[in-house]
């Protein structure tokens, strides 16, 4: 078991291959993504009843063993222009 960083950001569905970028080039080797992401926040309700995806969300989940406020800071320049939100918390790696 090895402790470490999970990530999830949230952001609009166009970002999110600018946001990829920036975990690739931190050296995150692995994350989920799952698109169309539904919810509400304090810019109101996203819903998934639209024709394009100009207006959903992504959210993409990673674990970062080091280095997780380079990371962050890179991504937050993204988030501030365009939306989204992203969370770190400690969490356990357990080997499958």
């Amino acid at each position: 078991m090895e402790l470490v960083k999970k990530i999830e950001i949230i952001t609009n569905s166009l970002e999110l291959p600018r946001v990829l970028k920036i975990l690739e080039k931190a050296g995150v080797s692995g994350y989920t993504i799952i698109e169309n992401v539904t919810g509400t926040g304090d810019r109101g309700r996203v819903i998934n009843d639209l024709a394009t995806q100009a207006l959903t969300n992504g959210y993409v989940m990673s674990i970062c063993t080091e280095k997780e406020h380079q990371l962050v800071k890179a991504i937050e320049p993204v988030l501030k222009k365009f939306g989204g939100v992203c969370i770190v918390s400690d969490a356990k790696w357990i080997a499958h």
